[in-house]
């Protein structure tokens, strides 16, 4: 839908209402807002294809630069701001951004970024000395579409959890504005939003499926409440406050929201909620058996990476016969591989592959890891493990790069991280595998403790007896350390990387753990 007869039809109607401040942007609002910026892309050379880099917070300027980007016809960056400068940099250099576009209050990682070699102009959200404001380059500008609207399209950049990211270039359609892409569509289709969707969107901005699915909310009419930062408890109040129909979680949400007392849950009125939809990263089967002991059949699981090249989709009714399973394909046949490519039978773990028409992407600047994306029949993957059932239901185990070999035998992280992350005094779990002489990895958990102040040894001894009272005695960790703060990022994935060169690191100079 285009956002001017969006506007015309909402008016005053909130598209965006941010969570904590109750602070609202309107259709109208959001319509004029666009377009002047739009109009400044324009004004300072940008074409449809040309790079946008964006360094914002999860705050209402957002939805206006991204509408302004989309209409313009360009390429348009997030930048996650928990990035230190010299990745940020990296970032919009590696985009080849011609525009920067940031938060006053991020200007110790924006300035760094700013000396890219393809930048030609920046603007700040806010005032910075020396630095123009967004508010100050677009006062004159008219409030009108741009004669040459054209969708522009998201390009993203990978999480940074294994090295650098890598950015995710799409293929410009080239259609006139008010198209939508796919998942615009499918949003409206699919999944039911429209004009009375009002979404929670508790993630952080600049990552793929928070950013995307709001501005699909908006597409299809609908309301965004947006979380400057995710609190289970505030969370919970916001779909009793506005009556959300929709959300999107990751699993960490749920076990934090599971955590809360019982009876301060059972304040919150949440029989406004339609569906409660999670990704990202798999969820733990026990808990997602209690959101929906608590939720109801509301919760819909979708397994997709920001590459496009596939969907599996599941439902709670369907889930509850199958637990475990992501879904059937919606969008692609899916294969099971093993390492020299031969496709495996029901049951059997090995590579996931997905197979789509019309469907392809590339890394940016990395055609060795694009490469690594295909096989010689043009199936792609996002590394995952996985198997499917007789019925072609897929079930993922972890990513390969993950996966901890001990003895000879392949052990899947998630699974020991399934059964602690349960335990009362888990805050948060990550599994990694650690060398080991005899065999060549063990198997050692990093937790973050509920209680600060909690024994350290007593905890670890207690979350092993624990573990291997419900897992293989082989599955189970032989050691495990007590980290305050744990290196996960707020999509909730995981920082492997920092977590084994730190866990290496102490375990061959004798240290924690």
């Amino acid at each position: 839908m285009h956002l001017s007869t969006l506007a015309a039809a909402h008016g005053d109607k909130p598209a965006v209402i941010m969570g904590g401040t109750g602070a609202t942007t309107s259709y109208r609002e959001l319509e004029d807002r666009s377009n002047r910026i739009a109009q400044l892309f324009r004004r300072r050379g940008l074409r449809p294809g040309d790079h946008v880099a964006i360094l914002l917070r999860n705050q209402a300027e957002v939805f206006p630069v991204i509408w302004g980007a989309q209409r313009a016809g360009l390429l348009h960056t997030s930048v996650n701001w928990h990035l230190s400068a010299a990745e940020a940099a990296y970032i919009v250099a590696d985009c080849g951004a011609r525009m920067l576009i940031s938060a006053a209050d991020l200007e110790d990682i924006a300035a760094p970024a700013a000396a890219s070699p393809t930048l030609e102009s920046r603007v700040t959200v806010g005032r910075v000395e020396g630095q123009e404001s967004l508010d100050e380059a677009v006062a004159d500008l008219p409030a009108t579409p741009i004669e040459d609207e054209v969708e522009g399209g998201y390009m993203w950049y990978s999480s940074g959890t294994t090295g650098r990211p890598k950015g995710i270039l799409p293929q410009l359609s080239g259609a006139p504005f008010g198209t939508g892409n796919a998942l615009d569509q499918r949003l409206g289709q699919a999944f039911g939003f429209g004009p009375d969707t009002v979404y929670l969107c508790p993630g952080p901005l600049y990552h793929a499926a928070p950013l995307a699915w709001s501005i699909g909310t908006i597409r299809n009419g609908g309301t965004v409440v947006v979380m400057e930062r995710f609190d289970a408890r505030a969370a919970l109040e916001l779909i009793g406050r506005h009556r959300t129909t929709h959300g999107q979680f990751v699993p960490t949400m749920f076990v934090r929201m599971l955590k809360l007392d019982e009876a301060e849950r059972a304040v919150f009125d949440l029989s406004s909620m339609r569906m409660a939809i999670h990704a990202a990263a798999p969820c733990p089967v026990d808990v997602k058996q209690k959101m929906i002991d608590w939720w109801g059949p509301v919760l819909l699981e979708y397994y997709a990476g920001s590459e496009g090249n596939g969907m599996c989709l599941i439902d709670s009714a369907t889930w509850l016969q199958r637990r475990g399973s992501v879904g059937l394909p919606v969008n692609c046949e899916v294969h099971i591989c093993d390492a020299e490519g031969e496709e495996l039978g029901a049951n059997e773990v090995g590579t996931v592959w997905f197979a789509a028409e019309g469907v392809g992407f590339t890394y940016h600047n990395d055609p060795d890891k694009t490469a690594a994306a295909y096989n010689d029949r043009g199936w792609s993957t996002l590394g995952d493990l996985g198997h499917v059932d007789e019925d072609g239901f897929l079930y993922l185990s972890d990513r390969r790069a993950d996966l901890i070999i001990s003895g000879g035998v392949n052990i899947y992280p998630r699974e020991v991280e399934d059964v602690l992350v349960l335990h009362p005094a888990v805050a948060d779990v990550a599994v990694i595998g650690l060398p080991d002489e005899e065999m060549g990895q063990r198997v050692h958990a990093v937790v973050q403790p509920a209680d600060p102040g909690a024994d350290h040894a007593a905890l670890a001894e207690e979350l092993r007896t624990f573990a291997r009272e419900r897992i293989a005695h082989f599955k189970a960790p032989t050691s495990v350390s007590i980290e305050a703060e744990f290196p996960r990022l707020p999509s909730g994935k995981v920082l492997r990387r920092v977590l084994m060169d730190r866990m290496t690191a102490q375990a061959t100079t004798g240290g924690p753990g």
